[in-house]
């Protein structure tokens, strides 16, 4: 058949994703990835400069998606389907433009780990995310903050004369437009997958960039790429060099036989061909590769511990099979940056298809035998100059207009735009797609004023392009506010502060006192954090008072949002009536949420009430938005542990955790735990 490309509607339990945070991402973007890199570790001195080069202090201009549960119903999602008589792949352009699915026709397996749910989870660097697929990872180390986004997407002419899917987007964490081009020749075993990452700004950008492939996993599953050595990163948070593929004791080549997560970052040899495969008992499996600019690989493994198997089961339906994820990047790690050269970009061209070699090879004791086989029936199925070949007759097709729109993305590519007169081929940003997000921005650029109003909770941007024009618009209360969000992501945080002082005298109201507060509890002042947190919620609880309707919605649907910074930084002033105080403030709906339950316990434990604490726990609650390597939840029960114990003998934490194990619906840890 003729490769084509056509919609059609998935029908999916899927939990809501729910409104975004309204209020602005201040903090930063987690530890889950911070490392602790030894003296002794000699990195290389590429990946030492990378490792260090520009990290994010912020997820401005974004928002934090927290807003989905649990619940999942029934939900019809578009999706785009890209086929030929050897393979089916399916798109779903509203969530990322991930692939769901990779159907090989002839077998009737299918190559990736599919989800049978979309269960928004708080891996994303903004919050929202779910497993399964081959998601495209941009902007800055961790999950893109578009996982479950909308992307652009278009019917365009491919280099065999075919049709070919784009998709492409404004990633706002580094200002860079992108795209993805997906096609399938004629009678090809392969996914192709061309990427092109543009820089059309006057300064040097940091680049990010990850594919990765969610396979399905069990104890035969082996994970093969052409490196003898990798560096593994655990949520220790340390970067090691170790051997591959046994290391510690076990091979670790097989997800299954490590304990806790962990990731195994490939340190292929200069000028290999870049690829990884997944293959299980019998030798079958998918295999990725790819032209050299995609040089780093990387294995990212839940292993077989009890809080490993936990995540799974959190992301996915009971029941269902485990997931290990074969993952291709810009660099060697995902801890590093790219510098992109003004006016530069990168592209390379990516290839997923099946792959069969003999199992007595693959599962063999011989590593290099086992990764010869491989390579081996690699080169027989797509030789690596077939890849150079496909990369470079896609090359001039990637400035192709879009023939058919198929999905609509964000406005904030045509908003970039219009600011800079922007020129690029390939991927149009359509002013039909700027909306009522970018209208304020639109006035600000056409006028020199942003609307002078009390600023209501909503989008910002804060890029240096932005900030000058904040800097030079009429003084006012939105301006000062946002000048302030610009001055706070670049750093400035003393200018920052002057700038929501300001907007206070304007008149702005509960925003900037937020912003204050969190400027404070950042400095460590935790007293006058306290209470300007009290101030603001204050204030949000009478402007959803107000008898204006818009803005009564919009801050009665902030105070829980308030509330979940406001109480810890009560509690941390040890204030715990107060935040006790706060809670009851709140509609009743909104405190039987899983994270309000959590605050519950923790201010009865600080009110000196351990057993009505261990009340909630035994009750059972569950935190949807529960983010990636916490372990708020196993500190918060053997802190109250630790009470129980207090008044019947000498208190230890041995003892503690021998009276009063962790129920296993609250394991999330994903290292293993501190000594006693």
């Amino acid at each position: 058949m003729a490769t084509s490309v056509h919609r059609t509607t998935l029908t999916l339990p899927m939990a809501a994703l729910g409104p975004d945070n309204p209020l602005p991402a201040l903090h930063g973007v987690g530890d889950a990835h911070r490392i602790e890199i030894p003296q002794d570790a000699a990195l290389p001195a590429d990946m030492a400069r990378q490792t260090g080069y520009a990290p994010l202090r912020s997820i401005l201009p974004t928002q934090m998606r927290d807003g989905y549960g649990r619940d999942r119903h029934l939900t019809d999602v578009d999706a785009l389907v890209i086929e030929n008589d050897r393979l089916r792949a399916t798109v779903l352009p509203g969530l990322g433009g991930r692939v769901h699915s990779l159907h090989h026709k002839p077998t009737g397996r299918e190559l990736l780990y599919r989800n049978p749910v979309v269960q928004p989870a708080a891996f994303a660097l903004n919050g929202a995310w779910f497993s399964g697929g081959i998601e495209w990872n941009v902007g800055a180390t961790g999950h893109t903050t578009l996982s479950c986004a909308p992307l652009h997407a278009a019917r365009v002419p491919a280099p065999d004369g075919g049709t070919m899917l784009r998709l492409w987007e404004w990633e706002r964490l580094r200002d860079l437009p992108f795209q993805v081009d997906l096609w399938l020749p004629d009678g090809a075993e392969f996914l192709y997958v061309g990427v092109r990452l543009r820089n059309p700004h006057h300064h040097t950008a940091p680049a990010y960039w990850w594919s990765n492939t969610a396979v399905p996993e069990d104890p035969h599953t082996r994970v093969l790429a052409p490196a003898e050595a990798a560096w593994h990163f655990g949520y220790q948070r340390t970067l090691r060099h170790v051997p591959v593929p046994e290391s510690d004791g076990a091979d670790r080549t097989y997800p299954l036989r490590s304990e806790f997560p962990a990731d195994y970052f490939y340190d292929l040899p200069q000028g290999a061909r870049p690829w990884i495969a997944s293959l299980d008992r019998d030798g079958h499996g998918l295999v990725q590769t790819s032209t050299g600019t995609l040089s780093g690989r990387k294995l990212f493994l839940w292993g077989s511990g009890r809080a490993g198997r936990r995540w799974q089961r959190w992301l996915t339906e009971p029941g269902t099979g485990g997931y290990a994820e074969i993952q291709a990047g810009l660099a060697r790690t995902q801890l590093e940056h790219v510098p992109l050269e003004a006016g530069g970009q990168f592209t390379w061209l990516e290839a997923y298809g099946p792959l069969t070699a003999d199992p007595s090879a693959v599962h063999g004791t011989d590593w290099a035998a086992a990764r010869d086989a491989v390579e081996t029936r690699l080169t027989e199925v797509l030789p690596r100059a077939d890849v150079d070949a496909a990369y470079a007759a896609w090359l001039p097709h990637a400035d192709q207009e879009p023939k058919e729109h198929l999905a609509t993305g964000s406005g904030w590519g045509a908003l970039e735009t219009a600011r800079a007169g922007l020129e690029l081929p390939g991927t149009p940003f359509d002013p039909a797609t700027l909306g009522a997000a970018q209208q304020p921005w639109l006035t600000l650029l056409r006028t020199g004023e942003l609307p002078a109003a009390a600023p209501l909770p909503g989008p910002a941007l804060v890029s240096p392009a932005w900030r000058d024009l904040l800097e030079s618009a009429r003084p006012g209360a939105a301006a000062e506010y946002h000048l302030g969000l610009a001055q706070w992501h670049a750093g400035d945080r003393a200018q920052a502060v002057r700038s929501w002082e300001r907007a206070l005298a304007h008149g702005a109201g509960c925003l900037p006192l937020y912003c204050l507060a969190v400027a404070e509890s950042v400095a460590g002042e935790a007293a006058h954090a306290a209470d300007r947190f009290t101030e603001a919620f204050a204030c949000a609880t009478r402007a959803a008072a107000s008898a204006d309707p818009t803005t009564a919605r919009v801050w009665r649907e902030t105070l829980p949002a308030l509330a979940r910074t406001a109480v810890p930084a009560l509690l941390a002033a040890e204030r715990a009536d107060e935040a006790a105080a706060m809670l009851a403030a709140l509609r009743p709906a909104e405190r039987t949420g899983g994270r309000f339950r959590l605050l519950t316990a923790q201010v009865l434990l600080a009110q000196g009430e351990p057993r009505a604490a261990r009340q909630v726990f035994d009750e059972g609650f569950e935190i949807a938005d529960l983010q990636e390597g916490a372990e708020v939840l196993s500190d918060t029960w053997y802190a109250i542990a630790e009470r129980l114990v207090a008044g019947d003998g000498p208190v230890t934490a041995d003892r503690a955790r021998a009276e009063h194990p962790l129920p296993e619906r609250y394991e999330f840890r994903m290292r293993p735990a501190d000594p006693a």
